[in-house]
């Protein structure tokens, strides 16, 4: 038995649809699938009447959801007490931020923030954009801090959370210079060449939003993938040994700009895509646990 599948399950019984679940859950229609039929496998009968459009849940499915509710509000009962024992980190906001974010973007953020707002104690918990916003969801962090574009919204209830607007960021492609001051690789490549790519991984947000570049892009980009991975610092440090071009946000690429170790790769204004940098949090009125310095950050920020 894993809680999620009764999160899941719970969250079935309230849409009534496996695909809306899915999207609340953040997880993809057939993954949330097998979880409810792990949870029926794990209860021995069938909990959801499949034969029936809109979904229905037969008559054990309706049982097991009021219970499913209670185990799930006893753990949370329970939780909230354990936090009710952490005293000492009462005052400690902790983010969820994904990665490319939490290198760039998060530490000069917060330096700011401490001159305007005054000194606040952080912590920053650093992953991929799925699990930082589950560990908003499971009620695992205070804010969530994270890129949003339209083509790929994350898929937080408003009723539920609410996010503000910290700024924007630019995606654009980089690449290291060469002797003659000039980017080893350039888009649109001249002469047709196919082009050394480092690209995200499958299923990275900033991979996704590359995608949509390479879409919009007048013409084939030729791109040729020889690296990937899911970090955008891992990109740019492959990028400054030479080994090819990579879409990297413009937050991360300010020192080797300056210094002239990267170089756009592309004309300005051609190829790029500007995203929102936003931040969320659970609305007061449902959230499980609130902090006093969570909620005056977040009217501060409301104010600025």
């Amino acid at each position: 038995m894993e809680t999620k599948w009764l999160e899941d399950f719970v969250s079935l019984a309230e849409t009534r649809s496996f695909s809306r679940s899915a999207q609340l859950r953040h997880v993809t229609q057939p993954a949330f699938s097998r979880r409810i039929q792990a949870l029926e496998a794990w209860a021995g009968i069938d909990l959801v009447d499949r034969s029936s459009y809109p979904t229905r849940l037969t008559p054990a499915g309706e049982t097991f959801d009021s219970q499913a509710l209670d185990i799930l509000g006893s753990l949370q009962g329970a939780r909230n007490m354990m936090r009710a024992h952490q005293v000492a980190g009462q005052d400690m906001i902790e983010f969820a931020v994904p990665h490319s974010l939490a290198f760039t973007f998060f530490p000069h953020w917060v330096t700011d923030l401490r001159h305007r707002f005054g000194g606040l104690k952080t912590r920053l918990i650093a992953l991929n954009v799925h699990d930082a916003v589950m560990q908003l969801t499971e009620g695992s962090c205070d804010l969530l801090i994270a890129y949003h574009h339209p083509s790929q919204p994350l898929q937080l209830n408003p009723e539920r959370y609410e996010l503000l607007s910290l700024g924007s960021e630019t995606l654009a492609p980089y690449a290291k210079a060469d002797s003659t001051g000039l980017p080893l690789f350039r888009l649109p490549s001249p002469h047709g060449m196919r082009v050394p790519f480092l690209s995200y991984a499958s299923g990275a947000y900033l991979g996704r939003l590359v995608e949509v570049i390479t879409k919009l892009a007048p013409a084939p980009l030729n791109l040729d993938p020889i690296y990937e991975t899911d970090m955008a610092e891992g990109l740019k440090a492959m990028a400054l040994e030479g080994h090819g071009l990579a879409f990297l946000p413009a937050s991360s690429v300010k020192k080797e700009l300056k210094s002239k170790r990267l170089l756009r790769a592309s004309a300005p204004g051609e190829l790029e895509l500007t995203m929102e940098v936003r931040i969320y949090r659970e609305r007061p009125e449902t959230a499980r646990h609130t902090k006093p310095g969570a909620l005056a950050l977040w009217e501060f920020l409301q104010r600025a």
